[in-house]
C-alpha cells in the first residue's frame, strides 16, 4: 500500500447542497411523518423484510429499537406501529440489505470516503467483514476474525500500562455487552471507560446523585397520564423522542397542562397530529403548550428562579396552599437556606434574564401553584453548559417546593438521549465507579478491579493529544463526530497506535484513526443472533427504568457478524489468556450465563433470566420512586441546593449559538439531508438568526457566511453558511451538529460532570470568505 499524502477530512466538505426553505410547521408528525417512516424502508430494504421488522420493533417480544430511549408502553402496544418516524429511519438505516464488501474497500480509499459528508458516508451500506488499515496504508482491506484480536491483543499487551488504553461505548450497546466489556476492561486493568453518557447526562447523573440519592428519572410512563402539569425543558420531543408525543398527547386527553420552554420554536412543542388515530389522519391536531416559555440560551435557571420568587409570593399570601410544608419538613434537608437566598431575586429581573415576560412567567406560575401533580422533563439544553448541574438541582428545588416527587404523577424526568445509555451505566460502564461496585466485582470474580478514577470523554481525548494513551477501543458510536473540538479531536486520534470500532456501518470515526486501524462488524439490533443454534436475548433499559428484552428477526446481511458480547469475550481471551480468572467461552455460548451473573454483581437483577423473558420486562428499584432519599448531607431526606446565576457577557459582534439535531438526524446519524418542522430541505449548513440580528448586522437571508469561535485566544471556524431566518431570541442562534462542532471548545466544560458545553458556544459571524 502507498503511504497517505494527505490527512483525511475530519470535517463535512465545506460544500452546499441546494437550500430549499419553506414555512416552518406549527404542528408534528400526521401523515407526512408516515410517508417519511415508508419511504426510508422502501428505499434500503426489500419491503416485506422492512414491513416484518417494523412489526416486530419495540414488541414485547420484539427488538428494541436502536434510536432514542423513550419507553415502551407497560400495557398494549400498537400490533402495527409501536415506533416512531424516526425509529423507522433508524431501522432502515440499520437494516439497509446494501453492503461493503472487500470490493468496495479496494475501491474507495480512506482520503476519498472522508470527502463524502456523513450522510452519504452512512448511506453505502453495512460493513460486511472485518477490515483493517495497515500503518500508512491508503485503503482498509479484509481481515480474519482471529487475526483481528490477534492484533488487539498484541498491541493492549504491550502497553507500559493498562491505562494507556481507553474504552468507549456508545447507547446502542446491550446491558449484555456492556457487562462483559467492563469485566473485560477492569481485569485488563484500567477504569479508562468513557462513554456517551459522558456526554449527554452526566450533568444529571451529578446532579440527582448528590441531592436526591440516585441519578435517574422518577417516573414511570403511566405517571404521564395521571399528571396535572407537565413541564419540559431544554428538549424538543418532535425531533428527539417522537414517541413522547403520544404521552403528551394521552396526558392531554386527560386534562393535563404543558409548559414548554425552549429558545426555539419547535412544532413538536406546539402541536401534533397523531398518525395512528382517525383524527390525526384527517389532519386535526392536539394543542400541546398550554403556555410557551421562548427562553434566551442557558436562561433556564434565571427562568427556574422567577417561577420560584412568583410561587413563593403565592404561598406568602396565602399561607399552606402553594408550598407542600409537610413534604418539606419531613423529607428534606436545607429548605430555610433555600429561602433566605431566593429572596435575593427579584421575579421582573429574573424573567427579564431569562428573556421571557413576566406576565407569560406568571401564567406559569398559575398552572403550577395548586397541584404537586407535576412532572419536570429536560435534556441537553440543560445538562451541556457549564452550569448544567447547578440548572438540574434548581429543577429539583422546585420540585421539592411543590412535593413533586416520589408519588404518583409527579417527579422528574431526564430523557435520555440512546436506547440504553441508562443501561450501560447501570451495568457499571463508568470511568468513576462507585467502591462498592467494585468489592462486588472481587467478591463474585475474585480479582482486584483497579480503584482509581479513569478517564471520561474530555479527558480521554485531552490524553490522546498529549500521547498518554495508545490504543482506543470504541464499542459502537461516532467518537469523532459526537465530541468537541473536531479539529483537536481528530488530532488526538491521529496520535494513536490502534483505533479498533466495532460498528455496523461506516462513519467518519473510522476514517481519521490511528497507525492502524480495525472495523470489527457487528449484529444491529433487527438481525437474529444465533449461537449453538438458540435465538439469543439481550436487554436494554429505557429511561424510566424498565429493563425488557431485545430479539432480532431479520437475517443477517453477511455471515461475518459477530455479536457485541461474543467480540469482547474473545478480545479478552485474546488479550489475558492465561491469567484471565473468567470462563470467557461460556459467556458467548449463551447470554444467559452473563445475566447470571449480572445478578449476582448489580442489585435489582434477582431472577434476571426469568424476568426478562415476561412480557414487557421489569422496572429497577428506584428509592425516589418509593418516596424516599439518600444524600450525604441529610441522610434519607432530599437536598434543597442554594445555587447562583451563571454570568454571560458577549462583545457587541458576538452571538450565542447553540448545537441542534435536524428532523432527519438521530445523534450523529444523518438519515436524510432536510428539516421538514423547521422548513429547512436538502442544507445542513444553515445557521439560523433572528431577523433583526441579520439587519443589525448587514447581512440578509441566504448570505454565505463563516462562524467564528475565539474562546481564551484560540480561533475555531466553521467555515460555508447560509443565514436563516428564524423565530429566536435576539443574540442567539442555532446550527446542526456535528457540522459546528468544531467550534466546542474541549475546555469548556460542565462543573462537576465535565460534559461538554455544546449548548453554548460564544460565536462571531462574518461573510464566507
Amino acid at each position: 500500500m502507498s503511504t497517505i499524502k494527505e490527512h483525511p477530512n475530519p470535517e463535512n466538505p465545506e460544500e452546499l447542497s441546494g437550500l430549499k426553505i419553506t414555512e416552518p410547521k406549527e404542528w408534528a408528525a400526521g401523515i407526512p411523518a408516515v410517508w417519511a417512516a415508508f419511504k426510508d424502508v422502501l428505499e434500503e430494504e426489500n419491503p416485506m423484510r422492512g414491513m416484518r421488522a417494523l412489526l416486530h420493533m419495540n414488541q414485547k417480544k420484539g427488538f428494541d429499537c436502536s434510536s432514542c430511549a423513550w419507553p415502551d408502553p407497560d400495557d398494549d402496544r400498537s400490533p402495527i406501529a409501536e415506533y416512531c418516524e424516526n425509529g423507522a429511519k433508524a431501522l432502515a438505516w440499520e437494516a439497509t440489505t446494501k453492503k461493503l464488501t472487500p470490493e468496495f474497500f479496494t475501491s474507495n480509499s480512506v482520503y476519498d470516503l472522508a470527502k463524502l459528508n456523513d450522510f452519504e458516508i452512512g448511506k453505502k451500506g453495512r460493513i460486511a467483514q472485518p477490515v483493517f488499515l495497515a500503518k500508512g496504508a491508503t485503503h482498509y482491506q479484509p481481515i480474519s476474525w482471529g487475526d483481528a484480536f490477534k492484533r488487539i491483543a498484541e498491541h493492549l499487551n504491550s502497553l507500559e500500562s493498562p491505562n494507556e488504553a481507553a474504552f468507549y461505548t456508545s447507547g446502542r450497546t446491550s446491558n449484555e455487552a456492556s457487562f462483559v466489556y467492563q469485566l473485560f476492561v477492569r481485569e485488563f486493568g484500567t477504569n479508562n471507560m468513557p462513554d456517551c453518557s459522558n456526554m449527554c447526562h452526566e450533568s444529571t447523573s451529578v446532579a440527582l446523585a448528590e441531592v436526591i440519592g440516585i441519578g435517574k428519572g422518577t417516573v414511570t410512563l403511566n405517571d404521564f397520564y395521571d399528571t396535572d402539569v407537565i413541564v419540559i425543558m431544554g428538549q424538543n420531543p418532535g425531533t428527539n423522542h417522537p414517541r413522547m408525543l403520544t404521552a403528551l398527547e394521552k396526558a392531554k386527553q386527560n386534562g393535563s397542562k404543558i409548559i414548554a420552554i425552549n429558545p426555539l420554536h419547535e412544532a413538536g412543542l406546539t402541536a401534533f397530529k397523531n398518525p395512528q388515530t382517525t383524527k390525526g389522519l384527517l389532519g386535526i391536531s392536539t394543542q400541546l403548550a398550554d403556555v410557551y416559555l421562548q427562553v434566551k440560551i442557558n436562561g433556564d435557571m434565571a427562568l427556574l428562579k422567577a417561577l420560584e420568587v412568583l410561587l413563593y409570593q403565592h404561598e406568602q399570601e396565602n399561607p399552606g396552599t402553594v408550598f407542600d410544608h409537610e413534604f418539606i419538613q419531613s423529607s428534606t434537608g436545607g429548605y430555610l437556606d433555600f429561602i433566605h437566598n431566593l429572596q435575593k431575586y427579584d421575579a421582573a429581573t429574573m424573567a427579564a434574564e431569562a428573556g421571557v415576560p413576566l406576565e407569560q412567567m406568571q401564567q406559569a406560575a398559575d398552572l403550577l401553584k395548586h397541584t404537586n401533580k407535576i412532572i419536570i422533563c429536560w435534556a441537553m439544553g440543560i445538562t451541556q453548559h457549564t452550569n448544567g448541574v447547578d440548572t438540574i438541582k434548581e429543577i429539583v428545588n422546585l420540585a421539592l417546593l411543590k412535593g413533586s416527587i416520589g408519588k404518583p404523577g409527579a417527579g422528574l424526568c431526564p430523557v435520555r438521549g440512546h436506547s440504553n445509555v441508562q443501561g450501560n451505566r447501570t451495568m457499571l460502564i463508568w470511568d468513576n465507579p462507585k467502591p462498592e461496585s467494585l468489592d462486588k466485582l472481587k467478591e463474585v470474580f475474585d480479582f482486584e478491579p483497579p480503584r482509581e478514577k479513569g478517564y471520561d470523554v474530555v479527558e480521554a481525548i485531552k490524553a490522546m493529544h498529549e500521547g498518554k494513551l495508545k490504543v482506543f477501543f470504541s464499542m459502537g458510536g461516532n467518537f469523532l463526530q459526537a465530541t468537541p473540538d473536531t479539529t483537536y479531536t481528530a488530532e488526538a486520534m491521529s496520535n494513536l497506535k490502534l483505533t479498533v470500532h466495532v460498528s455496523t456501518k461506516l462513519n467518519r470515526a473510522h476514517l481519521v484513526s490511528g497507525d492502524e486501524s480495525i472495523i470489527l462488524p457487528t449484529f444491529a439490533r433487527s438481525d437474529k443472533d444465533m449461537t449453538n443454534g438458540i435465538a439469543q436475548i439481550v436487554s436494554c433499559e429505557n429511561s424510566m427504568g424498565v429493563v425488557q428484552q431485545s430479539v432480532g428477526n431479520l437475517e443477517p446481511v453477511s455471515d461475518q457478524y459477530l455479536s457485541e458480547p461474543e467480540i469482547v469475550c474473545r478480545m479478552a481471551k485474546a488479550t489475558l489468556a492465561n491469567r484471565s480468572v473468567i470462563n470467557w467461552d461460556r459467556y458467548a455460548s449463551n447470554y444467559d450465563f452473563i445475566r447470571d451473573d449480572i445478578e449476582k454483581v448489580i442489585p435489582g437483577f434477582k431472577d434476571y433470566n426469568k424476568r426478562i423473558r415476561e412480557p414487557g420486562g421489569f422496572y429497577l428499584p428506584n428509592i425516589v420512586r418509593d418516596g424516599k432519599f439518600k444524600t450525604s448531607k441529610y441522610g434519607d431526606k432530599a437536598e434543597f441546593s442554594v445555587t447562583g446565576l451563571p454570568s454571560h457577557h458577549i462583545a457587541d459582534d458576538e452571538y450565542y449559538m447553540t448545537t441542534i439535531r435536524s428532523h432527519d438526524q438521530f445523534n450523529t446519524t444523518i438519515y436524510g439531508l432536510d428539516d421538514r418542522y423547521r422548513g429547512i430541505h436538502q442544507e445542513r449548513r444553515v445557521i439560523f438568526m433572528n431577523a433583526k440580528d441579520i439587519a443589525k448586522a448587514g447581512f440578509k437571508a441566504g448570505d454565505k457566511v463563516d462562524i467564528y469561535c475565539y474562546y481564551k485566544g484560540k480561533e475555531r471556524i466553521a467555515r460555508l453558511f447560509v443565514i436563516v431566518p428564524y423565530n429566536i431570541p435576539e443574540r442567539n442562534t442555532a446550527t446542526y451538529y456535528p457540522e459546528t462542532n468544531v467550534l466546542v471548545p474541549i475546555d469548556s466544560v460542565a462543573d462537576k460532570s465535565n460534559t461538554p458545553t455544546s449548548k453554548l458556544v460564544y460565536v462571531k459571524i462574518k461573510p464566507h470568505q
